[in-house]
């Protein structure tokens, strides 16, 4: 089965009567490197909290490995926050250690190697490091696990340009050729080298799902510029 992620008429109501989600239906395929992209308040982080089962759909369903969100699901998925949520008194060895024992495919050793990569001190509590430095050490937790599905909001964002390299490349380098990496991103210009296929939504729905070949082809534009386009900004 190539479809890693199935999601069929999923909404998400909220209590204020706010519908973040609208029906939405996307199959999500195994072995790619998507962009999801939307305009603020399309509904992007509401969609990857149902998808890791931090949040609980209004209707609809949403199914990973034809599982419904839970402990199965949880231990193949593995999820970048958009904000640190690291306690900044903990060292980054006992980081390590924290996620070792809390997931059973985090891989130890290669966590270790790219914080010698980027010089990181596996002694140094958070606190003391840049924020720059601090999402870096929080993609290489999420990216030294052998997950199936790595959900990554706004990896890149508040980071120099050379860190923003140095993540493309760990996701590029880090995941195996049967799983799928999402990515929620405002900086398309700088991701889109990476991606295989794009996603669009607005108000909740799906506008557009294709591959970034396509896009350039058909289009004669870079994903950049047609997302703009859509949406006109």
């Amino acid at each position: 089965m190539n479809e890693l992620v199935q999601i069929n008429n999923l909404t998400k109501v909220y209590e204020q009567k706010k519908m973040a989600l609208d029906h939405m239906n996307l199959t999500i395929p195994r072995g790619k490197i998507i962009g999801l992209l939307g305009p603020n308040g399309s509904g992007k982080t509401t969609l990857i909290k149902l998808i890791s089962g931090l949040l609980v759909a209004t209707e609809g369903e949403v199914l990973v490995n034809g599982k419904r969100p839970g402990p199965e699901t949880k231990a193949v998925v593995s999820y970048l926050p958009e904000r640190t949520y690291f306690q900044g008194g903990m060292q980054v060895k006992e980081l390590i250690a924290y996620f070792a024992d809390f997931y059973q495919d985090f891989r130890p050793e290669r966590a270790r190697q790219m914080l010698a990569n980027l010089n990181i001190d596996e002694n140094a509590r958070l606190k003391t490091l840049s924020k720059g430095t601090k999402e870096k050490v929080q993609l290489i937790m999420v990216m030294s696990r052998d997950a199936q599905l790595y959900i990554l909001d706004e990896p890149i964002a508040g980071v120099d340009p050379a860190a923003r390299d140095y993540i493309l490349r760990t996701i590029i380098s880090n995941y195996n050729e049967n799983a799928t990496v999402l990515i929620s991103t405002h900086l398309i210009s700088d991701i889109e080298k990476v991606l295989d296929e794009v996603v669009f939504i607005r108000d909740g729905r799906v506008i557009l799902q294709d591959t970034v070949e396509n896009i350039r082809e058909r289009r004669g534009k870079s994903v950049d510029s047609y997302f703009r386009e859509v949406f006109a900004c």
